[in-house]
């Protein structure tokens, strides 16, 4: 179910992907070790899912993708839709926790 919603939140905007996939790697570690073991030796996925599982590394290239489209989407709402100012409001505070978060955890040498 989590690996579904982290495919379909790569094509819809407000819905995210990473959190999704990350919790289903947690529920594959306690369910299915052989998937986990194939998730942690993939040879594209593998190092980021093991820096994060082992030390909760975010790549560079992942930290600023994710703040430059974070902020494109912020600005899309503002000037370009008819959102209410509550909304726009309320994303802008999740957006800004969100971003906090990346930027606090520490930069994997993945992607250098």
């Amino acid at each position: 179910m989590f690996v579904g919603l982290g495919i379909v939140g790569a094509f819809l905007p407000l819905l995210p992907t990473t959190p999704f996939l990350l919790l289903a790697m947690a529920c594959f570690a306690r369910s299915s070790p052989a998937v986990h073991d194939w998730l942690i030796n993939h040879r594209t996925l593998g190092p980021y899912i093991a820096d994060w599982e082992r030390d909760r590394l975010i790549p560079l290239s992942a930290k600023v993708t994710s703040l430059v489209m974070m902020s494109a989407s912020l600005a899309w709402l503002v000037f370009a839709s008819n959102a209410p100012a509550i909304a726009i409001w309320m994303t802008g505070a999740v957006l800004i926790c969100v971003a906090a978060y990346i930027l606090t955890r520490p930069t994997s040498r993945i992607g250098r």
